[in-house]
């Protein structure tokens, strides 16, 4: 008897269910800790019934490793070379693909050119927005020249009105644009919400792997950058790439961040322009000044991009101060680092004049220059600045840039040395022992700031002499 009242006691005890994720708890909380979302856990009735579950039919037996069929998850180029390269040759049949961004990035000018030149005779293409009319989408694909007798567009916000589409389409590429907008009526909750997406994620995920068809699901990202709504969907897809760039600059990065069928260092370079958006097999023009005669404050290092080495310039200018805090200001550099820098020229290369005058550093083209490798050429920019003497212009830097003035090995010195040759450079300064150099570049091996700060001619000067670098 008592343990017949324990079981009813259990089954009549209240639970309560969030209305955004679908978390479910015991009793009443006024934050849901899987959604972070205030307000949304209400009660759902009796505690829900504890199930188990029995043994059932298999789909099809296990098989020894050796005797699985490997061909079918062949990947199919994409149409966009750049876009292959970061998904490891193109996309897999049945494969799942989240791309994110922030908007106005170039997310949907990217996928339509995508999904025009993947459609054939015998692969469809179905690009179904929910953010915008079809009318709109004609345009842009007018726009951009994304025309293909192969490529069917639907403009839905229902689940069921899009697995309709794929029973008559059959596509073998589908576009989603954007999982956020698109709602399932069984499910409660506002389209873009916790529950809302997991659902739709599951449906696409399920009818993509049941029909071989490969799926690109457009995300949206949180004010911080990060994907939303729950983490579980990154999980569940195949392949996660980040869609970044400055909305004011013509670069345009696709970066993967999770791939089940390929390398996730590999970056895709691409500009944004009114025809469209085009890939970059060579982008480091972009990133490059080409002037005549040298400039005081300019310095070349070369940075890796996943596996793509780019030659970038840091520009640097110093001025006299009006107020008694100079200004620090940067652009495409971490301000930390550069704040590092200048303590360690100032420290270790006696530098004194930059304490007092107003700094700014800046990158060309839009790039963003976040790895330690860059430190020698931020370093040197600084110190051309304040002595207003150029650096040779053939010269590139490469390295990391301790506290204590020494220059540290960075990974990939021989790639970055080969692209700078490539491109024309004669002489570098990197760490010690960088490996084979190309033939006819001249490489200088510099341990710490002292040897590096001599890379700077010896010229006439604003800065008193007192305030150059020690020689």
């Amino acid at each position: 008897m008592a343990a017949r009242t324990a079981r009813s006691s259990a089954k009549d005890r209240p639970s309560y269910r969030c209305t955004e994720c679908g978390y479910t708890t015991a009793k009443w909380l006024g934050r849901c800790p899987e959604c972070q979302a205030w307000g949304t856990v209400e009660e759902m009735g009796g505690a829900p019934a504890v199930r188990t579950t029995a043994a059932g039919r298999v789909s099809a037996p296990a098989l020894p490793i050796g005797q699985v069929d490997g061909r079918t998850a062949t990947a199919r180029s994409t149409g966009v070379d750049e876009l292959d390269r970061v998904l490891g040759g193109g996309l897999v049949p049945g494969a799942v693909v989240l791309l994110a961004g922030e908007p106005g990035v170039g997310k949907s000018t990217l996928l339509l050119d995508v999904a025009a030149k993947a459609a054939n005779g015998d692969h469809r293409t179905l690009y179904v927005t929910g953010e915008e009319s079809a009318s709109q989408v004609r345009l842009r694909a007018d726009r951009i020249n994304a025309l293909n007798d192969h490529l069917y567009l639907a403009a839905e916000t229902d689940l069921s009105a899009v697995l309709g589409h794929l029973d008559a389409v059959k596509p073998a590429l589908l576009v989603l644009d954007s999982v956020q907008t698109i709602a399932s009526p069984e499910i409660d909750g506002a389209p873009g919400g916790m529950a809302q997406v997991r659902e739709v994620a599951g449906a696409l995920i399920r009818a993509s792997k049941e029909r071989g068809m490969s799926t690109i699901l457009v995300g949206h990202v949180t004010k911080d950058g990060a994907i939303a709504g729950p983490r579980l969907l990154e999980h569940l897809v195949d392949v996660v790439l980040s869609f970044e760039g400055d909305r004011h600059a013509r670069l345009r990065l696709v970066r993967g961040v999770k791939n089940r069928y390929g390398a996730t260092d590999e970056v895709g370079c691409f500009e944004l322009h009114d025809e469209g958006i085009t890939g970059l097999a060579d982008p480091s023009g972009l990133f490059l000044t080409r002037r005549a005669e040298a400039v005081p404050g300019t310095c070349l290092t070369v940075t890796l991009e996943g596996k793509r080495p780019l030659v970038a310039e840091v520009q640097a200018l110093t001025v006299d101060s009006q107020i008694p805090s100079p200004r620090r200001t940067t652009s495409g550099l971490e301000t930390s680092r550069v704040s590092m820098m200048l303590a360690v020229l100032e420290q270790r290369g006696r530098i004194t004049a930059l304490g007092k005058r107003d700094i700014y550093s800046a990158t060309v083209g839009g790039v963003k220059l976040t790895e330690p490798a860059a430190d020698l050429a931020i370093a040197l920019a600084l110190a051309s600045a304040a002595s207003d003497v150029p650096l040779p212009k053939n010269l590139v830097a490469i390295g990391e840039v301790g506290l204590a003035g020494e220059v540290r090995r960075v990974t990939g010195v021989q790639r970055r040395l080969a692209e700078a040759h490539r491109l024309g450079f004669t002489h570098a300064l990197v760490p010690a022992d960088p490996g084979k150099v190309p033939a006819g570049m001249k490489v200088t091996e510099v341990a710490d700031m002292g040897e590096a700060l001599r890379a700077l001619p010896r010229g006439r000067s604003r800065t008193p002499a007192k305030e150059r670098a020690a020689e």
